[in-house]
């Protein structure tokens, strides 16, 4: 079952304003056993709205529509919708009820205005707004539906999972969706092509492959759509144990996991404790790390050493072993680590020095090198990075790559 969703309003075409309601709104949608197959974003224009309409309707039996409902001049859908379906408008009493009991209870005056936002087209029945003044309206003409929703998210989210995405899995049975998704690092999106081919070539039939790269991660989502759950369930089961088998070391989780949370399960399972000495990265391995709830276990602090006074001083790398080798290389990063598991009393000690840029590199350390270094009870280990040449990236690189190092040091 197809569904096309409609999105108007100038601020969205212009940039000033993220349509976080569209990937919402399409998540639902998935997880419910609907087909998302087109989005489309239109300006406040009557001509190009009754368009959008026309066009979405003559290929899908669902349309979404969002936004464009309110009290002011460049709200049209309600407008658009009685011209597209040939109708007038008609007073929602329920609507108007809500809108009067929310003025009353403010002490404000309910004006003209806000009375004809309980207006709706008359072919179309009010989905109520318990969040809000303007109804949503659903339209069941000719075998399709067309659903509209303000835009004002809260409003939205809430009358779409009270009334409006109940009603159409009622309406159209679009049956189950199963998927999963498989946490990858250490790999880019081409080379873990390359190295899953055959396993992606014998996919069973209905079940997708999806490839969603970020930055020093990507996911696998795996996907069926069917009316037997549990056969699908069990399908993609197979198909991860079959994955986990060519890349055994790069799986470091699934679903919503993060690479600080599978961490610090372990570090949390085992006993253990962590601390951080970081230069480039500025805290970003301490910042992921703190962000998953009941970190204060395990990790114990950092020691943001980004100039060489700090490394010296407060981490006690020998002076003679930067000035010989450079803050970023191999030595400096295995003394950093190695002090800083000393000074916090931790299980073990993690360590980044790099070149972040977009300046400070040269012909023999480019911008993007790390080196990245773990201390712990079988010794100290230290690995060389090449991350690219922009900032942010780099740092979010060096801290997934330490949080890794440190969970196959696990291992």
């Amino acid at each position: 079952m197809d569904v096309e969703i409609v999105n108007i309003g100038d601020e969205l075409l212009i940039g000033q304003v993220l349509n976080t309601n569209a990937q919402w709104i399409a998540e639902q949608l998935t997880q419910s056993g609907f087909n998302v197959s087109r989005m489309v974003t239109v300006p406040d224009n009557m001509q190009i709205i009754l368009d959008a309409f026309h066009e979405a309707r003559s290929r899908t039996d669902v349309v979404i529509v969002t936004g464009g409902l309110g009290p002011t001049n460049d709200d049209l859908t309600r407008e658009a919708l009685c011209l597209y379906f040939g109708c007038g408008m008609k007073t929602d009493e329920g609507s108007l009820a809500r809108i009067s009991n929310m003025f009353s209870l403010r002490g404000w005056e309910l004006t003209p205005t806000n009375r004809l936002q309980a207006d709706v087209p008359e072919k179309s029945e009010a989905i109520p707004n318990f969040d809000g003044t303007s109804p949503g309206m659903w339209f069941d003409v000719d075998q399709k539906v067309l659903v509209a929703l303000p835009g004002v998210p809260f409003e939205l989210k809430s009358m779409m999972v009270q009334t409006a995405l109940p009603r159409l899995i009622e309406r159209f049975h679009p049956g189950d969706v199963v998927f999963r998704t498989v946490l990858i690092h250490g790999m880019g999106e081409s080379f873990l092509s390359d190295q899953i081919k055959s396993w992606e070539a014998s996919l069973p039939e209905g079940c997708s492959l999806a490839y969603l790269p970020q930055p020093g991660i990507v996911r696998l989502r795996l996907l069926m759509r069917g009316h037997d759950k549990a056969l699908m369930e069990s399908v993609i089961e197979a198909e991860i144990g079959k994955l986990r088998l060519l890349i055994p070391e790069n799986i470091f989780g699934y679903g919503e996991e993060t690479l600080a949370g599978v961490v610090g399960k372990m570090l949390h399972d085992r006993g253990e404790t962590v601390s951080t000495a970081e230069s480039c990265t500025g805290g970003a391995i301490a910042q992921m790390i703190t962000a998953v709830p009941g970190s204060s276990v395990y990790y114990m602090g950092s020691v943001i050493s980004y100039s060489n006074d700090v490394k010296i001083n407060q981490l006690g790398v020998p002076v003679e072993m930067i000035i010989a080798h450079g803050a970023v290389s191999e030595p400096v990063a295995r003394a950093m680590a190695e002090n800083v598991r000393e000074l916090l009393h931790t299980t073990y000690g993690i360590a980044v020095s790099g070149i972040a840029g977009p300046d400070g590199g040269s012909i023999e350390k480019p911008v993007g090198l790390n080196w990245i270094s773990v201390a712990g009870p079988k010794g100290t280990i230290a690995s060389k990075f090449l991350f690219g040449d922009h900032r942010g990236r780099n740092i979010t690189r060096a801290a997934l790559a330490a949080l890794n190092m440190l969970r196959m040091e696990m291992m």
